[in-house]
């Protein structure tokens, strides 16, 4: 007998499934598989790799100019992605897909076993959902603008990662938890940034 209330097959072993199949894995890809959580989904793929404490020269700036415009289109609203042709035909990548796999999966695996549904209600708010395009942006360009090779960018980009983890998952905490993660990270730059430039002034002034 097929139980009708059987629970729905968790996010981590979709996106494996997703990541192991011979389908491309462009970006565009993305938003056709995992439906009205593709705004999410796919922003948490593509801020994943500058989140891992590993320089990245800089490789990883056309996925963040990719979640601006992602940022963008939640504040307008919009219920399906949209990318120029040229961004939505763009491979992920064997580095994400493969080298950061298995990666991926163990830590939404673990978010998962200790994850509830709360403050969903808010979540699916219209005015909350542009709020967080808004964040978005700001941890994406805290990454992008974080000087190469100095670890800055991981903070921003946990942030959002978490904050789209939150989302998937339907748990206000683990969302909120990135906001704090991501704030921090932006701020942290902003103050070594200023700190650097006012030496700058004084060496040169």
């Amino acid at each position: 007998m097929v139980d009708l209330q059987a629970p729905p097959e968790p996010f981590s072993d979709r996106l494996a499934a997703w990541l192991k199949s011979d389908d491309n894995k462009t970006v565009g890809q993305l938003g056709e598989v995992f439906g009205d959580k593709s705004f999410a989904v796919t922003v948490l793929l593509l801020m994943f790799l500058p989140a891992l404490p590993i320089p990245t020269g800089g490789i990883t700036h056309v996925f963040e100019v990719i979640v601006v415009i992602l940022g963008l289109q939640m504040i307008l609203g919009a219920k399906t992605i949209w990318l120029p042709a040229k961004l939505r035909h763009r491979e992920l990548g064997e580095s994400l897909t493969d080298k950061a796999l298995p990666l991926i999966v163990k830590r939404i695996k673990w978010f998962e076993q200790r994850s509830k549904p709360r403050g969903v209600l808010l979540l699916e708010n219209p005015l909350f959902v542009r709020l967080l395009g808004v964040v978005l942006i700001a941890f994406s360009l805290g990454a992008m603008f974080a000087p190469p090779f100095s670890g800055l960018d991981t903070l921003p980009a946990l942030g959002a990662v978490l904050i789209c983890l939150g989302i998937i998952l339907d748990d206000l905490v683990i969302l909120c938890v990135g906001a704090v993660i991501g704030t921090v990270g932006v701020t942290l730059m902003l103050t070594i940034g200023a700190a650097v430039v006012h030496f700058a002034r004084g060496l040169f002034g």
